[in-house]
């Protein structure tokens, strides 16, 4: 199937492993030229060298989402070297795991910096060329716990359904200049996340990890945890012209994993 994306231009922030990377590399693979951010140089020039050996264009930029003023140079040179944006994915790492009592305000403050704020500037920025053209995509991953809040990641619970309101709003006012706005949730992708969240969970139980992590993928009706290409192929899809009715919307890829309707 021809996605329709040869040409376009992509943001995917935070893309220098885990899901970011996989999306940028499913992008540049249909012919979109793609811009990717991560913190640290080495792990984003390998992605790139990825992209590129599959002969994908692809702008790796050093990035911590968490400065605000970085946004308008490094937009900036989106723009001059690959062209104006069309499809943004809004990636962010998360806080470590925690129960939403007794976190320092301070804690919070900057993890709303890195997860929520950075995505509505980021956003805010594109967002008139888009209009300007008549066409653009706006994703924002963000997990399952937005639909059933996951014990003891009370911040990341938190944040990330933030950005369910804000998205769901945004879509009904842009709707008509020919941008789609949407959610993705994802469940159990087989991340250093979610390793990172099965080690811990490990740690504070007493137990090997690997029980953790079979208990874990016992628990999701297709049995295993996901493939990070898997996630990144329905986020390309809508993020293409072939989704153009679908917005407002969140997206759960979890493999069945939540009860809920």
């Amino acid at each position: 199937m021809d996605l329709g994306l040869k040409g376009k231009v992509a943001l995917v922030t935070a893309a220098s492993g885990g899901l970011g990377a996989a999306i940028a590399e499913v992008l540049a693979e249909e012919g979109a030229r793609v811009a990717i951010t991560g913190t640290k140089a080495d792990k984003l020039e390998a992605t790139a060298a990825a992209i590129r050996a599959k002969g994908g264009e692809v702008l790796p930029l050093v990035w911590d989402l968490a400065d605000l003023d970085r946004i308008e140079p490094a937009i900036a040179e989106i723009e001059a070297k690959l062209g104006p944006i069309d499809i943004l994915v809004n990636n962010t790492g998360g806080p470590p795991p925690s129960p939403a009592a007794g976190q320092s305000i301070a804690t919070w403050q900057a993890h709303f910096q890195s997860m929520v704020l950075c995505v509505l500037a980021i956003t805010d920025r594109v967002l008139p060329g888009m209009r300007q053209r008549g066409w653009g995509r706006i994703l924002t991953s963000t997990s399952m716990g937005v639909v059933a809040p996951i014990p003891n990641l009370g911040m990341s619970n938190t944040l990330r359904a933030s950005l369910v309101g804000w998205s769901k709003t945004l879509s009904r006012e842009v709707a008509r200049d020919g941008i789609t706005v949407n959610v993705l949730a994802p469940g159990r992708i087989l991340t250093d996340r979610v390793r990172s969240i099965d080690a811990g969970q490990a740690k504070r139980e007493g137990r090997p990890v690997e029980e953790v992590s079979a208990a874990s993928q016992a628990t999701i009706p297709v049995g295993r945890y996901g493939d990070p290409r898997e996630f990144a192929d329905m986020a390309v899809f809508l993020a293409s012209p072939r989704a153009s009715y679908v917005t407002g919307s969140v997206i759960r890829v979890d493999g069945g994993a939540l009860p809920n309707i």
